[in-house]
């Protein structure tokens, strides 16, 4: 098993920042994929950022050039840094993680099998 922490979560004007990270612990080995998903109220959850065991990033268009995913394997931390905050980046974000092996791939058809609780992040105009 294991477990994904969230944290970093807050109230932030928008054009501000946030840097929101993950806390892998248990079976690490098993990990093959992670990636920061959200979902705002009414909404589908959907794939923010992903990052493949190799180093590999994909982020979602609205986010390109605003945010980016990155993974600490020695802390065992994932983090995704959020610059120039718009208040539809308003949700709930959450960290997940995938054993299966998609090689390079690391966009929204990955299955997850590790969920954190998530983190809330509200974005005030």
């Amino acid at each position: 098993q294991v477990q994904l922490v969230e944290s970093g979560g807050g109230l932030v004007q928008a054009g501000g920042s946030l840097r929101l990270s993950c806390a892998a612990s248990g079976s690490i080995f098993s990990i093959n994929g992670m990636g920061w998903y959200r979902q705002a109220p009414g909404q589908e959850r959907e794939l923010v950022a992903g990052i493949s065991g190799g180093g590999s990033t994909y982020h979602e268009d609205s986010v390109k050039g605003r945010f980016t995913i990155s993974r600490d394997k020695a802390k065992n931390t994932l983090y995704l840094q959020m610059n120039s905050l718009k208040p539809e980046d308003t949700a709930m974000y959450y960290c997940a993680a995938t054993r299966s092996y998609y090689g390079d791939y690391v966009g929204p058809r990955r299955s997850m099998d590790y969920w954190g609780k998530g983190t809330l992040v509200t974005v005030s105009s």
